[in-house]
């Protein structure tokens, strides 16, 4: 018998690669977002760019602002403006905490990960986040070179 490969539940569009090496991400929390179909089916074929994503509070609502869906390719009068801010879909009291925390703690709102999730409803995974000094970002990157030295001499010794 041959063994499966186990699939992720969760399907990724797209990935602020960026995100971890400007801030710290305290915390995470998964949203919805309010899209239309012809955006649905551009996101399909991956054609999504949220490095440069980040949350709004307006009147209660969280908006996500910076997110460019590629309009599809086959659709015709109904595809929306690429760069439109879009509504995400959060519980009042999760809303009022995002938007006490950058009231009194200074921290920003970005979006990390959008992904199709086990029902195929489009999330995106945002966080809180606290900007990086640029000593921070050098303690990083040596950290992540001593990392790969010594997974390389462990590699050699296991030879």
């Amino acid at each position: 018998m041959c063994a499966k490969k186990e699939e992720s539940k969760n399907k990724e569009i797209a990935k602020n690669r960026t995100a971890e090496h400007d801030y710290f991400i305290d915390e995470t929390i998964e949203a919805g977002i309010v899209l239309t179909g012809t955006e649905v089916r551009s996101l399909r074929e991956h054609n999504c760019q949220i490095t440069d994503a980040f949350v709004l509070i307006r009147q209660g609502e969280a908006w996500l602002h910076g997110v460019h869906i590629v309009p599809f390719s086959h659709g015709t009068i109904f595809n929306k403006n690429p760069d439109r801010k879009r509504k995400l879909l959060l519980h009042r009291k999760e809303i009022e905490y995002l938007r006490s925390k950058v009231e009194r703690q200074g921290v920003s709102i970005i979006a990390l990960k959008m992904y199709f999730d086990e029902h195929n409803r489009v999330k995106v995974l945002i966080g809180l986040a606290r900007g990086k000094k640029n000593y921070d970002k050098r303690d990083d990157m040596a950290k992540r070179d001593l990392d790969r030295e010594i997974s390389r001499a462990l590699k050699d010794r296991n030879r």
